[in-house]
This record gives C-alpha cells, sequence and structure tokens, in this order.
C-alpha cells in the first residue's frame, strides 16, 4: 500500500530518518555517575571575588582520576577563568548556583578549535570539553559569561586610545563543545555571553533542553548555540533571547571549511520560544561543509526577531544547504518572517567566489503564521539562484510584502498574504 503525502517521498524520508536518528541518539546519551565532588571542597569560594579556577579545576582532575562522576557547583557565585572538563566528568550547577566568568584575557588560554568558519588557535572558552564522550552540563544554576563587563571593557579601552600589543585574543565563548559524542546539555540559564553561547563543533549524538539562555543586546555576536558541523542534534524546550542569531546552523567558511568539508545534517529543533535576536533559527552563514537535514518545529518567535526562518551566504562559502523544514512557526511581531540571502554581508575585504557557489535548495515552510513588519526576501545569485522553496499553508499579515530575486521553483501558493504595501 502506498501511503498518499503533501509531501515529496524524498522530503517525507529525510524527516523519517532523522527522528530515527535523533531517538537512537537520546538513548545513547549516558546518565552521569553519582560520585558527586562539590567545589567547595577543594578550596572554591562562592563570594563573587574570588578567582576559583585551580580549585574548580582541582575538582575536575579528582572527578576524572576516580573514574568519573559529577562536579557540583552548590549556591553562591564562582568567578572563574577557563575550565576544561575531563573524560568521564559530568558539571551540575545546582539552584542558586553561579559560574561567573572572568573578564581577564590572561585566565583564557588559546586553543585549536574552529572559530567562525575557520579552524585557528583561538580563545579558549569559559566551559570546554573536547574530545569526551557521555556526559552532562546540568542545571538549573547559572553560567554567566560576564559579557556585559567585557563590552564595557572594550568600550574604555577604546576612548582611552589604548592599544593592544601582541596578537589579538578573542572574547571566550560560553560552552565550547567539540569532538565530542553523547552529550547532554540541560536545564542551565546560560548569560551574558561574552561571545557566543553554546558552540557545539563536530560533535555527535547532542540533546540540548530547556535552557533558557539571555544576552544583553548591547553584546555583539552573542549567539545563543551554534551547532557547527554536528550531527544528530536534538535542542528542544529553550528560550533564547539575545543579540545576535538565536540559534545558528554552521558548516565552515570558504576555502577553510572547503578544505575541511563536514555537514551539519540530522539536526531536530522543536518547542522553543525565540524573542528578540538577529534570527530564529538561521542556516549559515558558514556554510561551506553543507547543512542538510535539518527540522525546525513547533516554535513560537516574537520580540522583533530580525528574520525568523534565515538563510544567509556568501559566493566564497560555496556548500550545499538542502532538505529543511520549518513548521508550526508562530511569527508574532517580528521584523521578516523568512529571508534567504546568499550575498550576505559583503563586506571587504572579500574572498573570491568559490569554484562552486553556494546552493540552497528543498526548502518546506509548512504552517507559518503570524504578524511582521514585512513578509521578507529572497536573494539567490544570478549564477546560482534559490531552488525549490514550497509554502503550505501559511499566512503572513505584514506591512510590506515579499520580494523574489533570482529564484527557481519558488511556490508561494501555499502563502496567504494580507499586506499593506509593497511586493506581494
Amino acid at each position: 500500500m502506498r501511503i498518499r503525502t503533501s509531501l515529496p517521498d524524498l522530503q517525507v524520508a529525510g524527516i523519517l530518518s532523522l527522528l530515527l536518528a535523533l531517538l537512537v541518539a537520546a538513548h545513547a546519551t549516558a546518565a552521569p555517575s553519582q560520585q558527586r565532588y562539590v567545589v567547595t571542597a577543594y578550596g572554591a569560594k562562592g563570594d563573587g571575588q574570588t578567582l576559583n579556577t585551580p580549585a574548580i579545576q582541582a575538582a575536575i582532575n579528582a572527578c576524572a582520576a576516580a573514574k568519573g562522576g559529577t562536579v557540583v557547583v552548590p549556591a553562591g557565585v564562582f568567578v572563574s577563568g577557563a575550565l576544561f572538563l575531563k573524560p568521564g566528568v559530568s558539571l551540575l550547577v545546582e539552584k542558586d548556583g553561579q559560574l561567573k566568568g572572568s573578564t581577564n584575557p590572561d585566565d583564557y588560554p588559546q586553543i585549536n578549535t574552529r572559530w567562525e568558519g575557520v579552524e585557528r588557535e583561538f580563545t579558549a572558552a569559559f566551559i570546554n570539553a573536547d574530545n569526551l564522550r557521555n556526559f552532562s552540563i546540568s542545571g538549573p544554576g547559572t553560567i554567566d559569561g560576564s559579557g556585559d563587563e567585557w563590552v564595557r571593557q572594550a568600550r574604555l579601552q577604546r576612548e582611552s586610545g589604548t592599544v593592544e600589543t601582541g596578537p589579538r585574543r578573542g572574547r571566550p565563548r560560553l560552552l565550547g563543545i567539540q569532538n565530542c559524542q553523547n552529550v547532554r546539555v540541560e536545564g542551565l540559564r546560560l548569560h551574558n555571553q561574552a561571545v557566543w553561547g553554546l558552540h557545539l563543533l563536530y560533535c555527535r549524538n547532542v540533546t540540548v533542553a530547556n535552557l533558557t539562555i539571555t544576552a544583553d543586546h548591547n553584546i555583539p555576536s552573542s549567539d545563543g548555540i551554534d551547532v557547527d558541523s554536528s550531527e544528530k542534534v536534538r535542542i528542544v524546550g529553550c528560550t533564547i533571547d539575545v543579540n545576535d542569531d538565536c540559534i545558528s546552523i554552521k558548516s565552515g567558511k570558504d576555502a577553510d571549511g572547503l578544505r575541511v568539508n563536514r555537514p551539519s545534517e540530522n539536526i531536530l529543533i522543536e518547542k522553543c520560544h525565540f524573542a528578540y535576536g538577529h534570527g530564529g533559527v538561521a542556516m549559515g552563514s558558514e556554510t561551506s561543509g553543507g547543512i542538510r537535514r535539518v527540522v525546525v518545529r513547533n516554535c513560537l518567535v516574537d520580540s522583533e526577531n530580525w528574520a525568523p526562518i534565515r538563510f544567509k551566504s556568501q559566493p566564497s562559502r560555496g556548500g550545499v544547504v538542502e532538505r529543511i523544514t520549518y513548521r508550526n512557526i508562530h511569527v508574532s511581531g517580528t521584523r521578516k518572517a523568512v529571508e534567504f540571502n546568499l550575498a550576505w554581508r559583503m563586506v571587504p575585504p572579500l574572498a573570491p567566489p568559490a569554484a562552486v557557489l553556494p546552493v540552497v535548495r528543498r526548502v518546506r515552510l509548512i504552517h507559518v503564521w503570524g504578524t511582521a513588519t514585512a513578509v521578507g526576501d529572497f536573494h539567490g545569485l544570478p549564477d546560482s539562484p534559490i531552488i525549490d522553496v514550497k509554502f503550505r499553508r501559511c499566512t503572513i499579515e505584514a506591512q510590506r510584502g515579499l520580494l523574489l530575486e533570482h529564484t527557481s521553483d519558488v511556490d508561494v501558493s501555499g502563502l496567504r498574504l494580507m499586506v499593506k504595501e509593497g511586493a506581494k
């Protein structure tokens, strides 16, 4: 018997494969050991002033030496520089507990990582996990990156005319998880990341659940979650209000991203609330390794978010972004509903176009409804139009309509517009 469906068979098969993969991933994530290592037992002080990096790292090291367990941050404000998880170690921040990042650049060493799509030496994150398996980082406490203070210090430095000598050091990401498998990040409040909140790089089988991620709206590049060349990722029940994309899916930038050639794929994002941000769930702009089989469903986007549904790349990126589905997305008072731009932020100096230009194709927008200032725009490239985008059961009320430029097979028959002015 053939099951009839309104979606192409390829799209249905992709969604089913994604859900099966995520179910397997959820069962593969191991629960942490019950052995507890409370950081105060190793000399940490939750007074909001003492630099606790050595004490907290000692608790992590002792936990790993004992074949694993959970390092516990109790009530109090524990200031620290970069911390590095070890094999077998999970991290728990208890109620009224807070890990607060130091604002001294010397407290964050340079490590091998990928930053903004290029493999390089860059500043360590506040909490780091590299090449680990079967661990969790969980709440209900807070991890605060002191991003407001980093911004204040940068402003004072500019006003004083101080010139930084030596190699430029970047601001620390909040949580940097790379080359890891079977990971759960859950329940925490992540606040005021100095740059990027949760960065998942080269990871597999990751569940991110019930996070509240907030950043002051003057902190640049304060993305909520960045999924970077990672696979089998589920993000559920998160609330995000930041000063860049709430969630960004990435896969490397320009020549280096094409060299690494690792996609982000099999990603499910559901039951999330995206408040202010430059995008709700964005694909790109680092697309060089490809992005495929992503489902975003049952989400609310409001608070003047710039573009709940966002695709961005540049001619130099290359890469194929395909089989992307947004389903049951309620937009309420956003600036745009959709934005597709393959010539995004073309700021000199520009890298030369890739041998094969970026491609965006096979996108399904199903039951997207609500209000926006503008419906949005599609800007493909003359030699790489945006291909095969279909609207189904979508209704948008807006001041301005939908602009299409360099597209092919964009089906708007399932898009009902109530527009006061502009293109329709």
